[in-house]
């Protein structure tokens, strides 16, 4: 996963090794080349640690047609893929529906 390899180069970075070896030591480390290992650098040397995201998975659901198609559309809108969108919008829901049907 791309986060866990730029926090291993933020790591290597945080600890002082030089980017030559560091370069050398993630290669070898993710089984990658070292022209990659060095782009994973350039990227913790930019943006230092990333947030790892949750694992994803696949599940089918029956939605009606124009609902899809609304959705869609909404994705396309804004730049975001239909995952991120639906995502948003179920996390959304279930906040609602915890704080106004709390657990006993």
């Amino acid at each position: 996963m791309l986060a866990e390899r730029v926090n291993a180069a933020a790591d290597l970075l945080d600890g002082g090794v030089p980017a030559a070896v560091a370069a050398r030591e993630l290669a070898a480390r993710l089984d990658c080349s070292p022209r990659q290992a060095h782009r994973y650098l350039q990227r913790a040397d930019r943006l230092g640690h990333v947030p790892v995201p949750d694992p994803t998975g696949v599940f089918t659901v029956k939605l009606p047609v124009p609902l899809i198609g609304r959705v869609r559309a909404h994705a396309r809108a804004s730049g975001r893929t239909l995952s991120a969108v639906v995502a948003q919008a179920l996390e959304e829901f279930l906040a609602r529906a915890r704080r106004e049907h709390p657990r006993r």
